[in-house]
């Protein structure tokens, strides 16, 4: 028997149906981004959720945060009736779903903010909203000395102290190749990398499930070292927790982090308004503020503060001083190193 609160509800929704003609009954529901966890998830939640319902009369949004490589496998396990709304992908990833006809063209002929994007983040399936970088993060308190190699971590001071990511994130995975390329190897040959992890166990402390638990391991005092993401630590360092990134010598590690709307999404429409929000001057000016620092995309912003200082300048800069690389060969293997890794990596 229809109780009275459904039949108001059906009631609200026809209403709704009716001011707007173009919403479905699906459509009625709230918006899921699929953000980061870590800084990524608490720099979302702060700033661009509140300017997208600002911007879309308080619409219902809910963050849930995840690798992407989890994102792909949700949306796969139910193209027809997604559970995400708006993917967050690095490039190996944005690949994979691009590939895998889980994503839908972003209207970008339409945008009011795709044409400021830099040309690099340019992409019409998937335009990028922010660069992620990644060194090395240590302890300044514990270690006096500021590493400058990927192969300190190798360094008998730190036995037990090294934490790292599985190669799920693409943290992980991207390190692998940098630590084979320092012994010979490339993105299409890593074998020196897994031994060269193997010869590092000794100093290992913790393997992460993703870059925010890696850097919660720096405020539980169980690491004191790690290759890291230069924004997940930020955080950490407004709370007061002891914690530097400084880029390695061999190169620090940039990649784009692009946005996507999912394949058969019922909400497309606000999907589309969160990643217009998400490239817009005013969001990633914010986001490129303390605590958060996340390097932006969109050519008005400027470049300052930490980012300027420890980072780049500008993005020419940027294209100059960090590693870009080949995801497109790496991915072409990933998943059998993800395997092997489980498998082999054990603290």
């Amino acid at each position: 028997m229809t109780s009275r609160r459904q039949l108001l509800q059906t009631s609200l929704a026809l209403g709704a149906m009716q001011v707007f003609p173009t919403l479905s009954f699906a459509q009625a529901k709230r918006l899921v981004f699929a953000t980061f966890t870590g800084s990524w998830e608490e720099a979302h939640k702060a700033v661009l959720v509140p300017a997208f319902r600002k911007a879309n009369n308080n619409a219902d949004i809910t963050l849930d945060p995840m690798l992407s490589v989890d994102q792909i496998a949700k949306v796969t396990a139910a193209r027809n009736n997604p559970p995400i709304d708006v993917m967050l992908h690095d490039p190996g990833p944005a690949l994979v779903a691009i590939g895998q006809d889980l994503v839908q063209p972003f209207p970008a002929d339409k945008s009011a903010n795709y044409k400021d994007l830099i040309p690099e983040a340019q992409d019409p399936q998937g335009p990028a909203i922010f660069f992620q970088v990644v060194g090395l993060t240590y302890n300044p308190e514990k270690i006096k000395t500021p590493p400058t190699s990927w192969k300190d971590l190798w360094k008998p001071e730190f036995k037990g102290r090294v934490g790292i990511t599985t190669l799920n994130s693409t943290l992980g995975t991207g390190w692998l190749v940098e630590v084979a390329k320092m012994f010979g190897g490339s993105e299409s040959n890593v074998e020196p990398g897994f031994k060269a992890i193997n010869e590092l166990k000794p100093n290992l402390a913790a393997v992460a499930a993703n870059p925010g638990a890696l850097a919660t391991l720096f405020q539980q005092g169980q690491i004191d070292i790690s290759p890291g993401n230069f924004n997940a630590i930020q955080l950490l360092k407004a709370r007061g927790v002891p914690v530097e990134f400084v880029a390695p010598k061999e190169g620090a590690i940039a990649f784009k982090t692009s946005i996507h709307v999912v394949k058969n999404s019922p909400n497309r429409d606000l999907a589309v308004a969160l990643i217009e929000a998400a490239m817009s001057p005013e969001v990633q000016t914010k986001l490129m503020q303390a605590p958060y620092l996340i390097v932006p995309t969109n050519t008005k912003v400027k470049m300052e503060g930490e980012i300027a200082k420890v980072l780049a300048k500008d993005h020419a800069a940027m294209k100059q001083r960090f590693v870009f690389q080949d995801w497109k060969k790496i991915n072409e293997q990933r998943s059998a190193w993800i395997e092997r890794f489980n498998r082999e990596v054990k603290v």
